[in-house]
Formats: C-alpha cells, structure tokens, sequence
C-alpha cells in the first residue's frame, strides 16, 4: 500500500466512503472532470480563470490519490478499475502543458510558447507510459521513481496549483519541457535495463532462438 502524505491524508477522507454508494470510479470521473476544467481554466489564461484553474488542480491531485485509497482499503480494486484510472491520469496530467502554453502564448515565451507546452506533454505521455510498463514488468511493484522522505514524484504536480495563482504557468512550460524530456529519457533507459534483466519464457527463448538460426 502506498504510504506518503498525501495517501495518508486521502485515506482518512475517503475511509467514510467505504460504506456509501461511492465508488472508486466515480471518483475518478470527477477527478477527470476537474482535471480537464483545469486544463481549460489554464488555457484562457487571465487571472480570473487562473484562479479556478489552480482550484480545480488542487481538487484533482487529490482526487486522484482518493479513488485508488478507496480502492484499496475498501476492497474495491478492479483491472478495469485501474485501466480508468491511469487513462485519467495520463490524460490530465499530459494535457496541463499544452494547455498552458496555450496560456501564456501572448507572454514572453511568444511563439515558443505552444510548441514547449507540446514537447512537455509528449515526454509527460511517455514517462507515464513507460512508467507503467516498468511496474507491470517489475515482479517486487517497484516504482521506476521511489518515494523519499513520504513524498511520490507526481506529489510535485501539487505545486502547480500555487504557480497558476502567482502567473508563473511560462516558467512551469519552459522548465517542464526540459524536466519531463529528461525524466522520459530516464524512464526508457531505465526500463529497457529492466527488461534486459528480466529472464524470457521459454516459449519467447525458443522463438528467438528459431530466429537466430534463420
């Protein structure tokens, strides 16, 4: 079970829920739904939108440690579940740089602006991805990026919310097209270095072997 803060925190506000007719996926249907007004909010751009949109992050992020926690201590996890859930995820969390390049398009980054938002949430897509693959190959669950001192990687994703308030989205677009370029090529690296440790099955041995001696 995960257990940094935030987990910790969504636990206790969802364990209520465990009783309910709340389920995980709804959950993570408004967590999608906050998620992309986010995205919108940002994409307008002025400071009244900015403010909602920062809202509506915050709500998201947690929302998506809530519906796993709900998942889990509440006996509800489902691979169907879990496919909607990181779906969710991978949507949300690509589509908030492009987004916000479409934001600050008329700021100082001008007409580099909307391209960094795209090279950030095509790296954002490829780490997720690649992460995913990692853990799915990983046979002891760990993580391609391990929590320290009870915080996970994507907890950064909260401060986002503070940088929308204060207008700071053109500094987020130009760091995160260099920041997630290096975390993707870092996620690949590092799972190809998994799967070159991971013995095939025997059935994929002899294949290859079938392959060598054409």
């Amino acid at each position: 079970m995960a257990d940094s803060w935030t987990h910790k925190a969504a636990r206790v506000v969802v364990r209520p829920l465990i009783v309910t007719g709340v389920r995980p996926n709804h959950l993570t249907s408004l967590r999608l739904l906050t998620g992309v007004g986010a995205c919108a909010a940002v994409a307008v751009g002025t400071p009244v939108w900015s403010a909602w949109g920062g809202g509506l992050w915050l709500v998201s992020a947690f929302l998506d440690r809530a519906d796993g926690e709900l998942a889990r201590i509440g006996g509800m996890s489902s691979p169907g579940g879990h496919r909607y859930d990181y779906i969710a995820d991978v949507l949300v969390n690509s589509l908030l740089f492009v987004a916000a390049g479409v934001g600050v398009r008329h700021g100082w980054l001008g007409v580099w602006a909307i391209p960094l938002g795209l090279v950030a949430t095509l790296a954002m897509l490829t780490s997720w991805i690649t992460g995913e693959a990692y853990q799915q190959l990983e046979t002891t669950g760990a993580k391609p990026y391990p929590s320290k001192w009870g915080f996970d990687i994507d907890d950064g994703l909260y401060l986002i919310a503070p940088l929308i308030w204060l207008g700071l989205m053109s500094f987020v677009v130009f760091g995160a097209a260099i920041a997630t370029s290096v975390m993707a090529v870092l996620a690949v690296v590092k799972l190809q270095r998994l799967k070159a440790q991971t013995p095939r099955a025997p059935g994929k041995v002899r294949q290859a072997a079938r392959l060598d001696a054409s």
